[in-house]
């Protein structure tokens, strides 16, 4: 196994790590299927831009602790989950440790690479979600040119790309960069959490364009159906600045 995996548990959450104090995931034990850290619950912001029951089919690339998974099985029912993973020994563990559930109709776990997968598949899909990184925090071909053009090329015509940036400000550059020639430039980066993650989202076909109130209808309802809170991404994304004359465009 070339990647280490190691577990750690503290105050009642359960995390994993790639051989370093990186953490790739992390679950709540008395709630297993709620987005523990902030930035996996930005990964599900894309909610908020397009109306219910969107979206139906769903890519994750990169599986980690089961996060992002286990939250789209349980709380959205009528949508249908492929994760890719590269590492079989991540796919153990997430079953093992982090309460992934068993394949089933809605839910499907590739072995292999991400990057591989998005270039030679030929489906379409509502919602590709984009979480994979090695152990010294490298997204390697995810954060490639050639990837983010096939994503788009593979986004249904109202499809979001959500992309989870961890490294140097200058890797988060040059990301944006890619991802805004891929996409005309609908790219739209949310504050970074305080983790220092950046998720950025990229829209397929119109440009996005959703009103401050009906965002906050969305987040609210969101929240009571499945617990799911992106308040404080609203107030980081307000004070931002990019809610231009109260409306989110890109």
């Amino acid at each position: 196994m070339n990647t280490p995996i190691d577990i750690s548990e503290e105050s009642g959450v359960r995390y994993l790590h790639f051989g370093s104090d990186w953490v790739q995931g992390a679950m709540r034990l008395r709630k297993p299927d709620a987005l523990e850290l902030e930035y996996t619950r930005e990964m599900m912001a894309g909610l908020l831009l397009r109306p219910a029951p969107w979206p139906a089919r769903v890519l994750l690339i990169g599986l980690g602790a089961g996060s992002l998974a286990k939250f789209v099985h349980r709380h959205l029912p009528e949508a249908h989950t492929t994760v890719v993973e590269i590492t079989p020994e991540v796919h153990a563990v997430a079953r093992q440790y982090f309460r992934l559930p068993d394949e089933d109709a809605r839910l499907r776990v590739v072995i292999g690479d991400g990057a591989d997968f998005v270039l030679q598949d030929d489906s379409r899909w509502d919602l590709i979600a984009v979480d994979g990184f090695d152990r010294h925090a490298r997204a390697g071909a995810l954060a490639s040119q050639p990837f983010y053009d096939a994503c788009r090329q593979h986004l249904a015509a109202d499809g979001l790309l959500a992309v989870n940036m961890f490294g140097e400000l200058r890797g988060f550059k040059t990301q944006l960069q890619r991802l805004r020639k891929a996409f005309n430039g609908r790219v739209l980066a949310l504050p970074p959490c305080p983790s220092g993650n950046v998720v950025a989202f990229a829209a397929a076909g119109d440009p996005v364009e959703v009103g401050a109130d009906l965002l906050q209808t969305r987040a609210a309802a969101l929240e009571a159906a499945t617990g799911l809170k992106l308040g404080p991404s609203l107030r980081r994304l307000d004070k931002s600045g990019l809610l231009a004359e109260g409306v989110l465009r890109f």
